[in-house]
């Protein structure tokens, strides 16, 4: 049985989210980028561009979706992913430059928003008692059907028993940005989300979050890859997300590489 699915307009947080393949500019690569980087992005490809002086465009969506799209002949040049299993059934296919590599692991957070009903508690138990108590109303996650980060929020309600209570409450996101949107914007109580998305400032005064335990679910390894027909710049700026300033940048949002934090 498939959680409920409510349709909600996405405003704020500035992310752009790819539902249809727009009209690329031809003089600058395409990076399809999972969502959870929403922010760090950002960072990474202006430092990219004021180091190389080369620039690279990105489209923000859920991996999964993604991974649809490159089969379908998307004119991607470079895919960062949230579960490196989508990259690796991708390069089975012959569909990249190799398997890639991995750039980091992320993590996952529950965020709740101002004034909200329910507590920033990493342990869920709050959640559980919102539960029993009637306090809560809408919950966000995103899609685990698509988003990886979707799929391990589900791992954790499943883990501390909660899955089959929480269901009908639940607001899916397309991707995990859309998720931390309903989370803090008042269509929902609050919601688990990438731990990163929880970290930028622009999500907004007053929102609290706690990191949920790893060993909840499993992990969020996160691997890039090339495309099969990527040019010279894609290829710098792959080589450039393994520097030294791009793992900083990383690290500013909660990234980390895997078995290193």
């Amino acid at each position: 049985m498939n959680p409920t699915r409510r349709h909600l307009l996405l405003g704020g947080l500035g992310l752009g989210l790819a539902a249809a393949w727009p009209a690329w500019a031809q003089d600058a690569p395409v990076i399809a980028v999972a969502s959870d980087l929403s922010f760090a992005i950002r960072e990474l490809v202006d430092r990219f561009a004021a180091d190389t002086g080369q620039q690279v465009q990105v489209t923000l969506g859920s991996t999964g979706n993604f991974a649809r799209q490159i089969r379908a002949g998307a004119p991607f040049q470079m895919f960062m992913a949230a579960d490196e299993s989508f990259v690796l059934d991708l390069a089975a296919e012959g569909l990249t430059d190799g398997q890639g590599a991995l750039y980091a692991e992320g993590r996952l957070s529950i965020v709740v928003p101002k004034g909200s009903v329910l507590k920033a508690d990493g342990t869920l138990h709050d959640l559980g008692r919102a539960l029993g108590d009637g306090r809560l109303n809408r919950f966000a996650i995103a899609n685990p059907e698509h988003a990886p980060y979707g799929k391990r929020a589900q791992e954790a309600l499943e883990h501390t028993g909660l899955w089959e209570a929480i269901k009908p409450s639940l607001v899916l996101g397309e991707n995990v940005a859309q998720a931390a949107q309903f989370a803090v914007s008042g269509n929902a109580d609050g919601g688990l989300i990438a731990h990163s998305l929880a970290l930028a400032p622009d999500l907004g005064a007053g929102v609290q979050s706690a990191l949920i335990p790893s060993e909840w679910h499993n992990p969020l390894l996160q691997r890039m890859v090339l495309l099969r027909d990527a040019g010279p710049v894609a290829r710098a700026f792959y080589t450039y997300v393994q520097t030294a300033p791009a793992r900083d940048i990383l690290a500013r949002y909660g990234f980390s590489l895997p078995g290193q934090g």
